[in-house]
Formats: C-alpha cells, structure tokens, sequence
C-alpha cells in the first residue's frame, strides 16, 4: 500500500508524545550516571519530561496509527493525563527516597519515565499484542521499582513476589489471547466484535473455547488491578516498595489497567457480555467485601491502605458493569478523585515514616501535636476516600452508584454503601488516633514537614475541594472521553 509522506507524518504525530518520553527516559538514564548529579535535579528533569509529555498530550490531534495497533482519541487522552500527573506526583514525593540508593537515582527516575511510557502505549492499543507488549514495558518497570531498595529484605520480597506473581499473570493473559485468536481470527480489539458475532451465528451459541478466553483474561488483568481472589501481591509489595512507589502503583497502574480492560472488553468482547457481566459483578462485590472487612484489621497503614484500593477497584466495577458511556464516565471521573486522595494519603507517609522510620498506625497517635498541618492534610485525604461531602470522593461516589441504579444494580450499590459504612471506620480510627490520643501515649517531638512536601500535599487538596465543590467541567471532560469509547 502506498502511503504519502504527509501520511505518514502525521500517522507517526500521533506517538510523538511516547517517543518524546521515550528519549527523555533514556537521557535520564545517562544523566544518572554522573555521580555528580544530585537526585534533585535529576527529579526536576524528571517532572520537565512529564510536563514535556503533557503539553504534547493536549496538542496532539486524534487519529489512529499503524492501522489500528495505535489509537489516539479522547479516551487515550484523559488516561494518559491521570498516569502523568499520578507519576509527577511519584517524582515530586522520591527526592528523600532516593538517598538511600544515590548510586542509583538516575535508574529509578530513567526506569519510571520508562514504565509512564508503557501505560502510554497501553491505554491506546488498539490491538491485543500490541497491549501485551506496552503491557510487559510497564509490568516489567514495575518489578524493577518495587525492589529497587535491595538493602531492605521487605522490598526485596516485595519484588521477587511480584516478579513471581506478575510473570503468572502475564502467562495466563497471553493464553487467553491465544485463544481469542484462535476462535475470532484476529487480534485486532475492533475486529474481535466482529469475529465473536460469526462464531456465535455459525456455532449455534459460544463455545466453551469462549469461556476458558474470558476466565484467562478476566484473571490476566485482575493480577493488574488487584482484584479480589487475585489480589495476593497486593498487600506485601504495598508495604515492601518505597511508598512513592507503591502511590504509583496504586493509581497509575490500575488507570492503565482499567483503560485497556474496558477496551478489550467494552470494544471487543461486548457481544459475549452476557458470559463475562455475571464475573464482572461477581468480583466487584468481592472487591468491595474483602478489601474494607481486610482492611479493618490492619495495623500498618501501607497495607491498609492497599486493602483499600482492592476496595474502591470494586466501586470503580460498579460504575463498569453498567456497560454505557454514563458507566464509563463515572468510573474515569472516580479514578480523577482518586488520584488526589490516595496520593496524598500515601505522600503523608512518606513524610511520617521518614521522620519517624515507622508505617504503623498506633504511632500516628498525636500527630496532630507533632505536626498539625501533617495530621489536617492526612484527615483530608481520608475523609476523601471515605466518600465525606463536600469532598471529591464524596462527588465521585455518587455518580458510580448513580450509574448502577440506572441500571437497576441495586443490590451491587447496597453492598458498595454498607462497605463504604466499614471504610469509613478505618479511615476515622487513624484520624482519631491523630486528634484523640491517651496521654502520654505518644512521644512530643515534632513530625517536620518540608516545604516540598507541602507544596505538593497543597496541590492535592485543591484538587480535591476543586473538584468537590465544581465537579461539572471534569464530569464533561469525562464524558467526552467516554463517548469516545462507547457513542
């Protein structure tokens, strides 16, 4: 086929921002090789490559590129947005973290741009080995990161499980792309509507084949969302990665997922809902049981708030399981919220374990003592993730469980409201802890907060009385997004 220059100039546009990234990344990686680069500036670098990328994100038009393996639309974009800004956040909170390895600060911010790159790549797929690989690119990244504090035995376990772990998934993920391709013909995620409507018409119904595919995939991507039963690594890579990265991980790796989960399933496997809807809403319930009754328990707060996000992945499936652009942008507008909140929670303890060299939760006990705008943006972040008005967690609730009820999902939204009721529990129990400690139970040195850290933390709060209080253009910008995926 021949293709003009002007084709093809623009069809490469199109990935000019992962490119761009791409090159960056690598420089990063160079950079850090000089002992004399402070992880300070290799840091600010680091956020200029992101803002770099986020400019070109806006710019870019939509279109698609080699053939449809690259899709460039609305919905790619707003994706996009929540992996750059949850890995500015990550960059801007690792500047102390990173003194721990300063032979190595160049690799952990060369190999995060590396793993912002492959979310990038996966939220456009538009192709299913193409996903794999941009897939594997970030997965891979990721394994480095959550070990990447060799010295401490927690991280180093953290990594080898997720590496395990993860290498599992991706096995099983793949096998059921194999399957795909053997029933429809194709691995195209458009061409798959298509191929599972001829199987459907030719067999008389779907065969067996069929359902092995869903279940391998359905577990595939539930080890990348931490999806409850496949939810085993979550908790101890939380705990044992640097807490930067485990933020990262727990907003910007499941954004990803989720992006390319509802391509996959809402682009091409719509015509088989009626085999994968019950799963969906199944683990959604699950999600929502066993991450708030798990996270009760705890008593550090990386792992609470591990079991947390398990939680609010099973109110994010409620809005899914919709199966309409109302769903679809509830869900995308929920993630948005949620970027704020667990974000700032997690970089409060970052600035709390290193002044204390403690994640537990009887320790927060006087924080508000110790260090009293710590302990009000902490309280922030959680009453957030509760749902409290006139919060945004409280805004992107409603519109998730409003998507459900339109649906008529009502006993989904009965369990998502009576787990909230078990959220708000443990979320309050550590704001208590702060505000209402026994005497003498707590020492009274002060908890210092660096006037980076307080920057950022003050970013995340505006963003989240931001949204709260005006929810109306994000909700749109949300919307547009979706239509994009499902007209």
């Amino acid at each position: 086929m021949n293709i003009s220059f002007a084709e093809m100039y623009g069809t490469l546009g199109l990935i000019v921002p992962e490119v761009v990234l791409l090159v960056l990344a690598a420089l990063v990686l160079t950079m850090g090789l000089s002992k004399r680069r402070s992880s300070g500036s290799l840091a600010i670098i680091s956020l200029f490559s992101l803002a770099v990328t986020t400019v070109l994100v806006l710019t870019i038009g939509e279109g698609t590129a080699f053939g449809v393996m690259f899709l460039a639309d609305g919905y790619a974009r707003v994706f996009k947005l929540i992996i750059l800004l949850s890995a500015m956040f990550t960059v801007a909170s690792s500047v102390g973290i990173t003194e721990k390895f300063p032979a190595h600060k160049g690799e952990y911010y060369g190999v995060l741009l590396l793993s912002v790159v492959g979310m990038m790549f996966m939220v456009s797929a538009g192709e299913l080995l193409t996903m794999f690989v941009a897939l594997e690119l970030s997965t891979v990244s990721l394994f480095v990161l959550a070990a990447f504090n060799k010295r401490d035995t927690k991280s180093a376990e953290a990594g080898l499980k997720y590496v395990i772990l993860g290498s599992i998934s991706s096995a099983v993920m793949i096998y059921g792309i194999a399957l795909l391709y053997g029933l429809t013909g194709t691995t195209e995620i458009a061409g798959l509507k298509e191929g599972l409507q001829k199987m459907y018409f030719a067999s008389g119904g779907f065969p067996r084949g069929f359902f092995v595919a869903v279940i391998l995939l359905v577990a595939g991507f539930g080890f990348k969302l931490s999806l409850v039963p496949f939810h085993m690594w979550a908790p101890d890579v939380y705990e044992g990665a640097p807490t930067p990265i485990t933020a990262y991980l727990s907003v910007a790796s499941k954004g990803a997922g989720l992006a390319i989960f509802l391509r996959v399933f809402f682009g091409g496997l719509i015509n088989g809902a009626e085999v994968w809807l019950p799963v969906l809403t199944t683990l959604a319930a699950l999600a929502m049981i066993v991450g708030n009754i798990t996270a009760v328990v705890q008593r550090n707060i990386k792992r609470m708030l591990a079991f947390s996000s398990i939680a609010h992945i099973g109110y994010i499936l409620v809005a899914v399981v919709s199966i309409n652009a109302r769903g679809v942008s509830a869900m995308t507008f929920y993630l948005f919220v949620y970027l704020f909140a667990n974000m700032g929670a997690f970089i409060c303890t970052i600035v709390f374990s290193q002044a204390t060299k403690s994640d537990l939760i009887p320790d927060y006990a006087g924080l508000s003592k110790r260090s009293p705008v710590l302990a009000a943006f902490m309280s922030i972040f959680l009453l957030s993730l509760a749902g409290i008005p006139p919060l945004a967690g409280f805004v992107g609730k409603y519109y998730v469980f409003m998507a459900a009820i339109q649906q008529q999902y009502i006993w989904l939204v009965i369990i998502a409201l009576l787990t909230s009721v078990i959220a708000v529990y443990y979320y309050a129990y550590v704001i208590w802890k702060m505000y209402f400690p026994k005497e003498g139970d707590y020492p009274t040195d002060p908890v210092p907060l660096p006037k980076t850290m307080a920057v950022i933390l003050s970013v995340a709060t505006a963003g989240i009385f931001i949204v709260g209080v005006y929810p109306k253009p994000f909700l749109d910008y949300a919307v547009a997004a979706a239509r994009t995926l499902l007209p």
